[in-house]
């Protein structure tokens, strides 16, 4: 049974989610939708969405054949929603209608340096992260990440974070994100975690 505060605090998350929503509407020139979209999001809608992730790029954290993931829906990315440390899901630089899953390793500010002398060091600009796959026994070209494709835009890329990870029936549970992250997505999780159906879609 899901606490008092913790469906305060989840409440309050539905809210946070539906303003942001809206000013992204706002933002397209889409303001007569924005009060619809408030109500419709707050009452009716979900903070989370299931997304199946196949190869082996985020082994261990998602397994070697992949996994399906619980996914906690960031409308606009920045870095007040999105921390350094956190897996999170984005569009294919390449081809923006699939998604990839990385790790957030740097956000607007750091100063990235290569092990290659030949390469000089540069700061992310306003709005620009990188992202890394967590398996470490891959080389940069095979792993596709920043080190492939460089960075890429916060605002435009990214649309969430995983939040849970179900591999199969008996290996499954919370994605190691930022301390941030894990505090905020809490009341989600708890509220919005439906092992069952993410063992349905799995299954599918």
């Amino acid at each position: 049974m899901v606490a008092a505060s913790t469906w305060l605090r989840y409440i309050a998350s539905k809210f946070e989610y539906s303003v942001s929503l809206t000013h992204k509407t706002y933002a397209r020139g889409e303001g007569t939708k924005a009060f619809d979209n408030v109500w419709r999001n707050f009452l009716q809608g979900k903070l989370t969405f299931l997304h199946c992730d196949k190869g082996e790029e985020m082994a261990p954290t998602i397994g070697t054949q992949g996994g399906t993931l619980l996914v906690r829906k960031i409308p606009a990315a920045d870095p007040t929603r999105v921390y350094v440390d956190d897996v999170v899901v984005l569009k294919d630089p390449k081809k923006p209608e699939n998604y990839l899953v990385r790790r957030l390793a740097a956000i607007e500010g750091y100063e990235m340096a290569s092990t290659d002398e030949k390469d000089e060091p540069f700061i992310l600009e306003e709005d620009q992260c990188w992202v890394l796959a967590d398996n470490e026994n891959l080389k940069p070209k095979d792993a596709y990440d920043s080190r492939t494709f460089g960075p890429v835009k916060m605002s435009e890329s990214i649309i969430g974070r995983v939040i849970y990870c179900l591999r199969n029936a008996v290996d499954h549970g919370p994605v190691n994100n930022s301390h941030f992250s894990a505090k905020k997505d809490s009341p989600v999780l708890e509220v919005e975690l439906d092992v069952e159906e993410m063992m349905n879609n799995h299954k599918a």
